[in-house]
């Protein structure tokens, strides 16, 4: 063996070294911030197997393995080296879980876990095996549980365009908010039908696609335009003939057939559609190298070995949770029974809806409920909830938090003029209505705003603030001889000073 086959032969096991070390330390990179942040772990897993919405993100773990071994001989060419700048990137994914933990908001934390695993792997295998894998970590953003914000802009805009489906096709139809009234029957656009499951699983899908089987950056922004636009436009088709099969065939027919032939099968069918409209634009090879390691190969600075890296990594990781179980640990009482306060110029009268009706608030310390009626027959509900503390699973706002149950037969129909520092909003179910007008309170802040209560949360837990939180609600229903906002109004100004109602109820005054 000559001296230049020993030399190579050399670099080639120092090579194979370096992998295996790089390889284990990321092993343990993740294992340990697995097991630090193991709940968003384990609620995020949950939510993919528990939520249809999400349920793609199942497939996108073993697609993200296969993008890795995709690229596998073009990785092996490069040299994997410890990298301390991307603790920058992990100390920002740190930071946002800690502002994530203390505003509530398990999507930030997930986020923030998402972050950390990314810049896990930059630190152990460095910035030239980074670009190589840049790709597969942008996707695991994709693993995310997010988007079920927009159900309520999706179903205004389907029924939207369920309406103008029906006046082409001359079936009368009555809107109001997201509920449609045909000489058939009445249809309520729910949150199942808004369409999001499928778009959020098609811009997955698309931005797989674009980058598979597209080069050119104007085509691929043009086939996720399709993938996004598409998909909106084939669930308001989906609703619109149910909708008029409903009319000429009965209601039950149609949701029978919306449930069979609908879905996923009629998604499917729009998937290969897009493929196929997209397929005579493809311009990258199926069997083309995902990147050329010659341009990527290059001197690193700022090199660590792995066990400082690991060890840099694990006290970043550290110390948000640390702050976060000081500040949970902290005493937050609330009284230990809550009453009807007395409302001047109002009595409580007995509870009988014409449709019965209880927000949803899970986890809270304490919940009241009454019924008012003044001198002139005006009625008014008050709902309050308390919570000692807010946590997972226990939040003033969120998804499924507030006057609407998701799992109930109310759905909200339209955002209204709201009072200061409150929230209002009308909510229907079939043969009934109700006006709703909120206030939260939190840490000396009243606001019916879901993103100033999180901002609230986040400034009480950061900085050693009040814990406890409290909604008031008070509604009317809508009767054709007496509206409900004016009741609500009267009795929102009888209650008087909504920071101290709320303060006395979480026994802050």
């Amino acid at each position: 063996m000559n001296l230049a086959s020993t030399l190579q032969s050399h670099a080639a096991r120092s090579a194979m070294t370096a992998w295996q070390r790089s390889l284990i330390g990321l092993g343990i990179a993740w294992g340990l911030l697995l097991v630090i942040f193991r709940q968003d772990a384990a609620d995020m897993v949950g939510i993919w197997w528990n939520s249809s919405t999400f349920n793609h993100c199942l497939l996108i773990v073993p697609v993200l393995g296969w993008l890795v071994h995709q690229r596998k001989d073009q990785l092996t060419a490069l040299t994997p080296q410890s990298w301390a700048p991307a603790l920058m990137y992990v100390a920002i994914g740190a930071f946002g879980w800690l502002l994530g933990d203390a505003a509530g908001l398990a999507v930030a934390r997930q986020l923030a876990l998402i972050m950390m695993l990314q810049g896990a792997v930059v630190l152990t295998l460095g910035p030239n095996v980074a670009r190589g894998l840049l790709f597969p970590l942008f996707y695991m953003f994709f693993l995310l549980p997010i988007g079920e914000e927009a159900v309520p802009i999706l179903q205004t805009v389907t029924a939207q365009m369920c309406m103008t489906m029906l006046d082409w096709v001359g079936i009368p139809a009555h809107l109001d908010g997201i509920f449609i009234t045909t000489p058939t029957g009445y249809f309520r656009v729910a949150e199942a039908c808004s369409g999001v499951k499928f778009l959020v699983a098609m811009m997955a899908y698309g931005v797989l696609v674009a980058n598979l089987c597209f080069n050119s950056w104007p085509r691929r922004c043009a086939f996720l335009a399709v993938c996004f636009v598409v998909p909106i436009l084939a669930n308001g088709v989906r609703a619109f003939s149910t909708i008029y099969i409903a009319h000429f065939q009965g209601i039950e027919f149609a949701a029978s057939l919306d449930h069979v032939v609908y879905g996923w099968v009629f998604f499917g069918i729009v998937i290969a559609l897009v493929m196929a409209a997209g397929w005579r634009f493809f311009d990258r090879r199926p069997d083309a190298d995902a990147f050329d390691p010659d341009m990527l190969q290059g001197p690193v600075r700022y090199i660590l070995n792995i066990k400082q890296a690991l060890g840099a990594l694990l006290l970043i990781a550290l110390v948000p949770f640390g702050w976060s179980a000081y500040v949970a640990a902290r005493s937050s009482p609330v009284p230990d029974r809550i009453v009807l306060p007395a409302v001047a110029g109002w009595k409580v009268v007995p509870y009988l809806p014409n449709a019965h009706w209880t927000p949803r608030f899970v986890g809270a310390s304490h919940y009241l409920s009454g019924r008012y009626r003044n001198a002139a027959g005006q009625e008014a509900d008050l709902f309050v909830v308390v919570f000692d503390r807010q946590s997972e699973g226990r939040e003033l706002v969120g998804f499924g938090q507030g006057a609407v149950d998701p799992d109930g037969h109310w759905s909200w129909s339209a955002n209204m003029p709201a009072p200061s520092s409150g929230r209002a909003e009308r909510i229907k179910t079939e043969g009934a209505a109700r006006h709703v007008v909120s206030f939260y309170r939190v840490n000396k802040v009243t606001t019916g705003s879901a993103a100033r209560v999180k901002l609230a949360t986040l400034q009480a837990r950061l900085f050693n603030g009040n814990q406890q939180a409290v909604a008031i609600l008070v509604s009317a229903e809508d009767e054709p001889d007496a509206p409900a906002r004016p009741a609500v109004d009267a009795f929102v100004s009888a209650l008087g000073d909504i920071d101290k109602v709320a303060d006395r109820f979480a026994g802050l005054r």
